[in-house]
């Protein structure tokens, strides 16, 4: 435990001199402020931070911008927790720092990663750009450990238990991460080993959101694969089952308890409200009257086909009238494709599963800078206006309903078990949802979900910035103080960044 000393002020009444024959009113009460100093003692309660393991994916480790980098891994909230815990008898943290403020990984001296991004004013409006410079991270450069930050960029939930997941020799032919690979104790080590060695007395666990997010990141290009019991037949870009999702997650609680420890586990926010996915419009295409006229004569023959077909019997009016194309003047939205749709190009090849986005649809931050460009420099050709936007730029409401229904299955299991194994549990679902639906208010300070803005995310419109991993920070000591009794100060927030500038 340790002693801190605070400044707060007395009041004490001071009477004036003079009397009430003076003015004729009564004596004057002057309010004057004198420092007295009272000392507030930490504990950690029931809890033991004197060794403390952080296991999870990117927002373990502190990634932030599009790459993990030293100012991003001191702002990791693993570490903000570390310093609030050194109050109460939490000793020394330690973290697999990258070599410098770019982010890129290297591997045999090729850049294998790219570097973070930064807010660029070149082209005369803000536009998130890779940092220029060489990055000197090498990733066949294996640290000594341990490490305290056990936080695996990439990492899904059954990547944690899976040995070899860390040897340098299998990240060329992505068999292996190259995050981990810069820290495992062998090329067999599994995350969770790793973490379990060091018997740690206090743990967090945040795992699971990369078990959906390559799902919904890529439009729904994977497979859900419910159902199928086996993640080494999965994809990167498939949702894990939530039989195997529970089982890894069961096991990894049993591990980190085994010695006797204590700590924190996270659900998993929904992933469909964070900035990659609500900041382009889905009726981003400006248009004139003429040119909406021209494109209304060009999809004529389209609209005709399917009115044939329906028809025929071959497609409802109700999807018909979904696949109608129609612009107007004024804003339009976004011409996409849907696999979801009636494939028609069994009658017709020009029938494609095409229709215009509404706002149920959710395009991904990186269409922002795909949409209204030419194909082959064809002036005709504008993809999301004349060209549909491929599966990849556009999660569609069923593809949502994918990863809403994992991740609602996800959660169940994870407070489920964080209250099997008596831990303190945070619930990052209700925190973010809080941040991006009217923001959240602390130390004076509104900060928001709203890209490069809102104070909330960092560029990549997926992790945090540093003032919203301190959130997230604050957020854990709330649920810890909680469940253990003990009384942590929260940080405040004004001392993160909200944005990193360059």
């Amino acid at each position: 435990m340790k002693k801190i000393k605070y400044l707060f002020f007395i009041a004490p009444f001071i009477f004036s001199s003079c009397s009430d024959d003076d003015f004729g009113v009564s004596p004057i009460i002057e309010e004057v402020s004198v420092p007295e100093t009272v000392d507030v003692t930490y504990t950690s309660g029931t809890a033991n931070f004197s060794k403390f393991v952080s296991v999870g994916n990117s927002l373990t480790a502190g990634y932030s911008d599009g790459a993990l980098f030293i100012d991003g891994q001191t702002n990791s909230f693993p570490n903000i927790l570390a310093q609030q815990f050194a109050l109460a008898g939490g000793g020394n943290f330690t973290q697999p720092l990258m070599k410098d403020n770019l982010g890129g990984l290297l591997l045999g001296g090729n850049q294998i990663t790219s570097n973070r991004l930064f807010l660029s004013f070149a082209s005369g409006s803000p536009s998130p750009i890779p940092i220029s410079g060489t990055p000197t991270t090498e990733v066949s450069n294996v640290l000594a450990g341990p490490f305290s930050n056990m936080g695996v960029p990439g990492a899904k939930s059954y990547h944690l238990a899976a040995p070899g997941y860390g040897n340098v020799a299998g990240v060329a032919t992505g068999l292996a991460n190259p995050y981990f690979a810069r820290m495992a104790t062998s090329a067999n080590a599994t995350v969770i080993g790793d973490a379990v060695v060091q018997s740690p007395t206090f743990f967090s666990l945040w795992i699971g959101n990369n078990d959906v997010l390559g799902f919904a990141t890529s439009g729904g290009a994977g497979i859900d694969q419910k159902g199928n019991l086996n993640p080494a037949t999965y994809g990167g870009n498939d949702i894990t089952d939530p039989n195997v999702f529970a089982s890894v997650y069961n096991g990894l609680l049993s591990g980190l308890t085994a010695t006797g420890g204590k700590g924190i586990v996270s659900n998993l926010p929904s992933v469909t409200i964070i900035p990659y996915f609500t900041t382009v419009p889905y009726n981003a295409i400006p248009l004139d009257a003429a040119t909406a006229a021209m494109l209304n004569q060009a999809f004529a023959p389209y609209n005709g086909g399917l009115l044939q077909l329906q028809g025929m019997g071959a497609v409802s009016a109700a999807e018909v009238s979904r696949r109608t194309v129609h612009f107007t003047s004024g804003k339009n939205p976004v011409l996409i494709l849907d696999e979801n749709l009636t494939n028609l190009t069994v009658y017709n090849p020009a029938l494609t599963n095409m229709r215009q986005a509404t706002s149920a649809d959710l395009l991904v931050l990186t269409s922002r800078t795909f949409l209204g460009t030419t194909v082959g420099g064809n002036a005709s050709l504008i993809n999301g206006v004349s060209v549909p936007l491929a599966d990849k730029w556009v999660l569609t409401p069923e593809e949502q309903d994918a990863v809403g229904t994992a991740i609602e299955a996800y959660n169940i299991t994870i407070e489920a078990l964080a209250q099997q194994y008596g831990l303190a549990f945070f619930d990052a679902n209700a925190l973010l949802t809080q941040l991006v639906n009217g923001g959240i208010t602390q130390n004076g300070i509104k900060t928001t979900g709203v890209y490069a803005t809102g104070g909330g995310f960092s560029l990549d419109g997926v992790h945090p910035s540093p003032r919203g991993y301190a959130i997230i920070a604050n957020g854990m000591i709330d649920a810890i103080n909680l469940k253990y009794g003990s009384n942590l100060p929260k940080v405040n927030v004004g001392n993160y960044k909200g944005l990193y500038i360059n």
